[in-house]
């Protein structure tokens, strides 16, 4: 069956997108013309009149709209439109014209019966060098220490089936990853080449500082692989200070051993110290995290709905 027909989610997480979502929503309507679906426009914590736009466009009988009491952060705010969507395939997409709604069928021709998933890959990269190497460094953390195996193929550009949201109810935490939630619940996961567009406006509010704290926070919010290899560092430490220490002695009792020198006691000092404060630092990340959830932190809260039903939970 064709899967425009059997009914498609399109979730759009809108930041100081007002000069784009208009003609955004406009090309998905022609798009998708003759087929069953919606449109689910997240407005996170915008400061302009993104706001104002959504609550026009939603006037369209397959428009809704989510207005977020503030910013929450991209996933947060997918998270909140993928669990509105009541369709049989949900489509994520950018606001920014970078993801054409044109190439929306390739990801859902690719949605066959043995995929569950499908990721729109750019053909080139569409961002600067610094950009895309930080982007690079955060998909690489997810396969390495996440053991995500397809996670240099992800975008923010995905197609897949309703039955994958179900297992995303269950997050309370206040950092999400949707990526990796995807991954816990299906590994039938394909990518396929699509265009992409340079940014229409503005600048994108992912600077190579929010994505790298945007891998740190997977890295300790979903894997304790960290805390292995803290340990493996610890272990080292110690196998190490033990071969200083045979070396010591073995000067001492062959009678070389000369007035110890500032430069090795620093060098070890520092050594350990380092290791010591790394340790710490690490599990510092995780006990906050722990008492981010003791507090029940929310994941998101929504402000207002506009669209075909307001009330709709």
């Amino acid at each position: 069956m064709n899967k425009l027909d059997s009914g498609v989610s399109v979730v759009i997480p809108c930041f100081k997108s007002a000069q784009t979502i208009v003609p955004l929503v406009n090309r998905l309507h022609d798009v998708l013309d003759g087929t069953d679906y919606e449109i689910i426009l997240v407005v996170d914590g915008s400061p302009d009149d993104t706001w104002q736009h959504v609550q026009k466009l939603a006037a369209h009988d397959r428009v809704r709209g989510l207005n977020l009491m503030r910013n929450y952060g991209q996933h947060n705010a997918l998270l909140a439109g993928i669990l509105d969507a009541r369709k049989a395939v949900v489509v994520t997409m950018d606001d920014d014209l970078q993801h054409l709604p044109e190439e929306i069928p390739q990801l859902l021709k690719a949605l066959t019966g043995d995929v569950d998933l499908v990721y729109g890959v750019a053909e080139s990269e569409e961002h600067g060098f610094w950009r895309s190497l930080a982007s690079r460094t955060v998909k690489s953390a997810m396969a390495i220490v996440l053991g995500v195996d397809y996670a240099r193929n992800i975008s923010a550009f995905r197609a897949f089936r309703a039955e994958l949201v179900e297992p995303l109810r269950n997050l309370t935490d206040a950092f999400v990853s949707i990526d990796v939630c995807l991954s816990w619940a299906t590994t039938r996961v394909v990518s396929v080449p699509v265009t992409m567009e340079r940014r229409a406006a503005g600048a994108s509010s992912y600077s190579v500082r929010s994505l790298m704290a945007h891998a740190f926070n997977m890295v300790t919010g979903y894997s304790d692989r960290p805390l292995k290899m803290v340990t493996a560092l610890g272990l080292a430490s110690a196998f190490l200070g033990l071969i200083l220490f045979v070396y010591v002695l073995a000067l001492f009792f062959t009678g070389t051993t000369e007035v110890p020198g500032f430069t090795t006691i620093a060098a070890m000092v520092a050594m350990f110290s380092g290791a010591q404060m790394l340790a710490l630092g690490i599990t510092g990340q995780y006990i906050g995290r722990l008492h981010f959830r003791s507090m029940s932190r929310p994941t998101y809260v929504i402000r207002q709905r506009v669209g075909d039903d307001s009330t709709h939970d």
